[in-house]
């Protein structure tokens, strides 16, 4: 076991790195071969109309002149250790970790970015907490009553929260309930350590929002699995052995149907983390997404891509947490 997750944190690490290669050539080598140069990569760090003075300082103090190894050897260096940029004649302090420098406003990207994650943090959680129980529970009951009036409405509402999209039913809460009937207006975050109850009651409306769109794939997904494995021979031998029918379907049953849905639980926690750009648009929330849509908007390269840096953390992260409790659910995973 304790071998098992070294490999698992070491290819984390690995993968991370990966990323950070991939995502800087994104940004700085397909430019180039694209045809950009390095004074109109720079342009970008300006503002509008710049001189060509300007631009070549940019050019020059950021690096664009330099061969692309040693740039990526910096933007690594700069996300351990820090960065310093000379603009003028006093130099500009990017603090560990340096996800980059809006020039554009004089903000590090990082302290942005922290102000946003609570927020987006918020939201993935509790959405993902509504979505997983309800989802995995749906399912389940489906997939021991097969062709009943429960398992028929259940996968009717599960066939309409896929097929709605999050801009579709955010909007229409936010009408009914925020609007029509102001049971829920005023919607606006406010922090957990300030007051838990009003951070629970301003974001029910996207958690619902969100969970309903999750938690249809999921109980779907539950119930498939969950058919799948009450048919295995192995939980015919649990119920001739005498075992209670709730043992057979949390022990045996449910715990074999479980590993897909691990599996896509982390890839789409992983993803919210990186930023629920539609639904804090439809909900005024100043989350990563948000930040994200800002730093696009502006044309903002070193935004753009701390958001990205940020979102692929996450996802790699959420990745190695699905690995370490495939070890708990399937013990065969271990040995692989």
């Amino acid at each position: 076991m304790f071998a098992y997750i070294i490999r698992r944190i070491f290819a984390a690490v690995v993968l991370l790195l990966v990323v950070s290669a991939v995502t800087f050539a994104i940004f700085f080598l397909l430019p180039r071969i694209a045809g950009e140069t390095a004074d109109q990569l720079a342009a970008q760090y300006v503002g509008k109309n710049p001189s060509p003075d300007a631009i070549a300082a940019v050019k020059k103090n950021l690096g664009f002149d330099q061969p692309l190894y040693t740039q990526y050897w910096n933007f690594i260096k700069g996300l351990v250790s820090g960065a310093e940029y000379k603009f003028g004649p006093d130099p500009v302090t990017c603090h560990v970790p340096c996800f980059g420098y809006s020039f554009k406003n004089h903000l590090e990207v990082w302290p942005e970015l922290t102000k946003r994650v609570p927020i987006t943090l918020s939201l993935a959680v509790g959405a993902a907490v509504l979505w997983l129980v309800s989802g995995v529970a749906t399912g389940i009951v489906s997939a021991l009553k097969p062709r009943s009036v429960f398992d028929r409405i259940a996968m009717g509402i599960s066939l309409a929260g896929v097929s709605l999209p999050v801009f579709f039913t955010g909007a229409l809460l936010l009408t009914v309930f925020s609007y029509e009937w102001p049971i829920l207006d005023n919607l606006q975050y406010v922090d957990f350590s300030d007051d838990p109850l009003m951070w629970a009651r301003n974001l029910i409306l996207p958690w619902i929002s969100l969970a309903f769109l999750y938690s249809a794939l999921y109980a779907r997904l539950t119930r498939a699995g969950m058919l799948e494995t009450m048919s295995e021979d192995y939980i015919r031998t649990a119920r001739a052995k005498g075992l209670a029918e709730r043992k057979v379907v949390t022990r045996h049953g449910l715990r074999a149907a479980l590993t897909p849905v691990i599996t896509i639980f982390g890839m789409d926690l992983g993803l919210l983390l990186g930023g629920a750009l539609i639904t804090e648009q439809v909900f005024s929330l100043q989350g990563v997404g948000a930040f994200a849509v800002q730093a696009i908007s502006d044309n903002d390269l070193p935004k753009i891509l701390g958001v990205t840096l940020l979102a692929a953390f996450f996802i790699v992260a959420c990745n190695l947490v699905v690995d370490l409790l495939y070890a708990l659910v399937d013990p065969r995973v271990r040995l692989s």
